[in-house]
C-alpha cells in the first residue's frame, strides 16, 4: 500500500500542544532504544496532528452531534473488528503473544452494545464502510496476514489512546450528548477488567520493550504507527465533512428517549411541560418551543384548537 497518508495530515490538521495524561510519569529506567520510547518520540508529530484535527477539537469542546457520534462508533466497530480478528489469528506469534490481552483490551463486543443502543437490534443493516475506513481496515488485514509484527503498531496506537485521551472523550460525550450516567452508548470507553489505567499502560509498555526486535524492525513498527495515526486522521476528516451535512434536528431523531429520560438527564428545555410552565411565568421564549413541540406531536385536527388555546393563554398572561 502506498504511503499517501502524511500529506493529508498536513492539509487537514494544525499542530498544537498535545493532551496531557496526568497519570503518566517518566520511568527513569527506560532507554531511548526501548520500543515504547521510540514510539512515543517517533509518532509525536503524527499524534499531535491527529489529536488536533478540527473534528477532535470540536469534540473536546462538546460540539458533537449525536448522529455524527453514532457514525464514529460504527467506524470504530469496523476498525476494531479487523484488528482483533488479526490479533486472534496471530495470538501465538512471538511478537503478539506478550501483548495479547483480550479480556482487558478487546473492544468489539463493547462496540456492538453501543451500536445496539444507538441503532437498535438491526444495527448491522444501518452501518457501512466509508472509503477511509476501508483503507484502514484493509491495511490491518494486510499486516495481520503478511507481516504480523506490525500489528504491534496498530494495537499500541488504538488501545493506548483509548486508555489515555479516550477517557477524556468519554466524559465530554456523556455530558454533551446527555447520555445515561449508567454508561449506555459509551461501553467502548469502559475497560471493566482494568482497575488502574496507569498500571496497565506501564505493563503493556514493558511487554513491548521486552519483545526481541532488531533496530530495523523497531523502526518499521514506528513507521506503521505513523500510518495508523494517518488512517485515523482520514476517518476524522470524513466525519468532519459528514457533519457539515447533518442538520441539528437529526441529532435527536430516532434516539428513542422517553419524557422521563429527558427529565432525568437531558435538556429540560425540550420538555413541552417545561415550556408551558415558563410561558405562564412570564418568559415568552419557550412559547415558540411549545408550539413547535405541539405541532410535531398533535394531529392536524387539533392544530386549530391548540393555536386558539395558546393565543388565549398568552393574551391572559400579557394583560395581567
Amino acid at each position: 500500500m502506498k504511503d499517501d497518508v502524511t500529506p493529508e495530515l498536513e492539509s487537514n490538521c494544525m499542530t498544537t500542544p498535545r493532551w496531557i495524561d496526568e497519570e503518566e510519569e517518566e520511568d527513569e529506567n527506560l532507554s531511548p532504544t526501548d520500543l515504547s520510547e521510540m514510539l512515543a518520540e517517533g509518532t509525536k508529530e503524527a499524534h499531535d496532528r491527529a489529536e488536533n484535527c478540527p473534528f477532535v477539537k470540536d469534540f473536546l469542546r462538546g460540539n458533537i452531534k449525536k448522529e455524527l457520534f453514532k457514525r464514529g462508533t460504527a467506524a470504530l466497530y469496523f476498525v476494531y473488528s479487523a484488528m482483533e480478528e488479526e490479533i486472534e489469528r496471530n495470538k501465538d506469534h512471538p511478537h503478539i503473544a506478550p501483548i495479547y490481552f483480550p479480556a482487558e483490551l478487546h473492544r468489539r463486543e463493547a462496540l456492538v452494545r453501543d451500536l445496539e443502543y444507538f441503532y437498535g437490534d438491526n444495527w448491522e443493516s444501518q452501518i457501512s464502510l466509508s472509503a477511509g475506513i476501508k483503507l484502514y481496515v484493509d491495511r490491518i488485514h494486510e499486516v495481520g496476514q503478511k507481516d504480523p509484527v506490525l500489528l504491534v503498531s496498530h494495537s499500541y496506537t488504538r488501545y493506548m489512546g483509548d486508555l489515555s485521551g479516550g477517557q477524556v472523550l468519554k466524559k465530554v460525550a456523556q455530558r454533551a450528548l446527555k447520555l445515561p450516567s449508567t454508561g449506555e452508548g459509551l461501553n467502548f470507553y469502559q475497560f471493566e477488567e482494568i482497575h488502574s489505567h496507569k498500571s496497565f499502560k506501564q505493563l503493556y509498555r514493558s511487554r513491548m520493550n521486552e519483545l526481541e526486535l532488531d533496530p530495523e524492525t523497531k523502526q518499521r513498527i514506528v513507521d506503521e504507527s505513523n500510518k495508523a495515526f494517518g488512517f485515523n486522521v482520514t476517518v476524522f476528516t470524513e466525519l468532519e465533512e459528514i457533519g457539515k451535512t447533518i442538520k441539528e434536528e437529526v441529532q435527536d431523531a430516532g434516539s428513542g428517549h422517553s419524557h422521563a429520560e429527558i427529565m432525568h438527564g437531558g435538556d429540560i428545555s425540550k420538555c413541552p411541560y417545561y415550556a408551558a410552565k415558563m410561558a405562564v411565568s412570564g418568559n415568552p421564549t419557550p412559547v415558540v418551543q411549545l408550539v413547535q413541540t405541539l405541532f410535531r406531536s398533535l394531529s392536524c385536527r387539533m392544530v386549530l384548537a391548540t393555536w386558539v388555546a395558546i393565543i388565549a393563554g398568552f393574551t391572559a398572561w400579557y394583560l395581567l
